[in-house]
């Protein structure tokens, strides 16, 4: 009964999201109300609260796996692979796989336009950013077995964050122009390639895992 009664919720929670980012992208993310939510998705105020503590979850319902995704490549890497490596594995299957949170799909423009349009869901955007390189530098640390005065996990942890940023930027910006997915995804691929060709052998060797 526990997981049935997980799954419902979990159902439930889908459900408002979704009816929530509809209403967001037609009208913009300040026009909408919680309470035009949760009619539209004929639940109470408060069931919608229990879900999503603030406004902004709704949009960005994915942000506890987005925060974590590189972080637990770097815990689940291959022997023999780095850390670098793993990231770069992911996001490169990520996009070659049109993986949901690549946002390389029909119409995701609208939802990056929806973004670009309210200072409240950029500036969730940035903190959700900061925090993802804040938890994949955690775990460089422990990984790498680094000082706690070492700068190095930061400083990789910065690097490859602004690889991605860059790499879902050049995504974004073709998907706004309406140019076909197939390409979009050619031009993020080129430019992860580009990004790994630049990088040194101590980035890319950072915290590899010993072989088997």
């Amino acid at each position: 009964m526990s997981g049935l009664r997980e799954r419902k919720k979990q159902q439930t929670r889908q459900h408002i999201s979704d009816v929530a980012t509809g209403l967001f992208i037609e009208r913009g993310f300040e026009a909408v109300t919680v309470a035009e939510i949760a009619e539209a998705a004929e639940v109470s105020v408060n069931t919608v609260y229990n879900y999503f503590p603030a406004k902004e979850d709704l949009f960005f319902d994915r942000a506890t796996d987005s925060i974590e995704r590189p972080a637990r490549r770097v815990l689940e890497r291959a022997p023999g692979e780095s850390a670098t490596e793993a990231i770069l594995r992911g996001l490169r299957q990520d996009i070659e796989e049109r993986q949901p949170w690549v946002g390389l799909s029909e119409g995701y423009g609208k939802f990056m336009r929806t973004v670009f349009a309210s200072p409240a869901l950029l500036h969730r955007l940035r903190e959700m950013q900061q925090q993802t390189g804040q938890r994949l530098a955690e775990v460089l640390r422990a990984e790498a077995g680094a000082a706690a005065d070492d700068r190095i996990p930061e400083l990789v942890s910065e690097h490859l964050m602004s690889v991605q940023a860059s790499v879902f930027r050049t995504g974004g910006a073709c998907l706004l122009n309406d140019e076909p997915v197939p390409e979009v995804a050619k031009r993020m691929l080129e430019m992860l390639d580009d990004a790994q060709w630049l990088m040194s052998d101590r980035v890319l060797d950072y915290a590899r895992r010993p072989a088997a």
